[in-house]
């Protein structure tokens, strides 16, 4: 019998006045990870500097079972929100005990922090010309502080390749299941969003819920010409057409999309194309020409072009990364 790879493991760093919720998130989505034989494909462990208890910022502290020597073993290493300290919003810099335990970390690991602890990896420099997101009410301060940093207000996260930033709150979530998504496929990531029970999917480049004046609801309403969308993918659809089945003009409805859902009517109907194609590669033996016609790109060269635009791997490819037995994604929500 072949040797099982041993899971991918995950170093949750939690430092002083560390948000409770953050720090959950990692543990809670990765550990509903599951590959086809039940078997979690991650494992979670959570450190502090020392290996001392956490005081959040709920007024409680967190115990945890390992000291920062942990993250030279990690894979990925996930900076859990911290609330910037006055130092950090002050000068930028981060404190030495952190920045040591950040040098621990293997060249080759992965990166991710949540919320503001971008402020955090902005400060040793590990986020020097990428794009990276933070919460939106200290977006102004981060662009401001670090310069160097391609800093994104208006997304949920952002995937710079190594290292991966988040906005606030629940924005961890859907940067996690991202990970699943890209580690293993929509198939497996689909399924630890049905055990979280939470969204499967929103988009990276979906808008922040930024505090800004709330449209009337006459203003709302794209919603529904989704929904409708979704139902009939395989299908011409025209800006004219969804503009229609809104009851607006196409300028009206472009505006009210954009502002409902932080990207384009064309933008979001090839994301979710693609999101189509990914789960019949994964699930079905259809051939690709098929593939592309029940997505709704009509033929092989657009669903590669825009396979390849997006993952940067070809129909083929994919489907030999991330092919699943139909049987083990039978309770798998499309």
């Amino acid at each position: 019998m072949p040797r099982r790879a041993a899971p991918h493991r995950v170093a949750v760093l939690a430092l002083d006045n560390v948000v409770p919720f953050d720090l959950g998130i990692p543990a809670r989505v990765l550990n509903e990870a599951l590959d086809a034989d039940g078997r979690r494909l991650y494992e979670v462990i959570t450190c502090s500097i020392g290996g001392a208890p956490v005081p959040t910022n709920a007024g409680f502290a967190v115990q945890v079972d390992h000291d920062e020597t942990v993250l030279a073993t990690a894979d990925t290493v996930v900076v859990a929100t911290q609330e910037p300290t006055p130092g950090l919003l002050r000068d930028g810099t981060a404190d030495p005990a952190t920045a040591a335990a950040l040098a621990l970390v293997r060249p080759d690991a992965r990166i991710v922090s949540t919320c503001t602890s971008a402020f955090i990896l902005a400060a040793v420099g590990l986020l020097d010309g990428l794009a990276a997101t933070t919460h939106w009410a200290l977006s102004d301060v981060f662009a401001r502080m670090f310069p160097r940093v391609r800093a994104r207000p208006d997304v949920l996260f952002v995937d710079a390749g190594r290292i991966l930033t988040s906005a606030g709150a629940a924005a961890g979530i859907d940067l996690f299941l991202h990970i699943v998504r890209k580690d293993h496929g929509v198939a497996t990531a689909n399924a630890a969003a049905r055990r979280c029970v939470v969204a499967p999917w929103r988009d990276g480049g979906q808008a922040q819920f930024i505090d800004r004046p709330t449209p009337p609801p006459s203003a709302l309403g794209t919603g529904p010409t989704r929904q409708w969308a979704l139902g009939r993918l395989e299908q011409a659809m025209t800006l004219a057409d969804l503009a229609a089945h809104a009851s607006m003009s196409k300028r009206t409805f472009s505006r009210h999309f954009l502002a409902e859902t932080g990207v384009t009517p064309a933008q979001w109907l090839i994301a979710q194309r693609i999101d189509r194609a990914r789960t019949l590669l994964e699930t079905s033996d259809l051939p690709v020409e098929r593939i592309a016609a029940e997505a709704g790109f009509g033929s092989a060269t657009l669903l590669r072009q825009h396979l390849h635009a997006t993952l940067g791997v070809t129909p083929q490819r994919y489907r030999r990364t991330f092919r699943r037995p139909v049987d083990a994604t039978a309770n798998v929500p499309t």
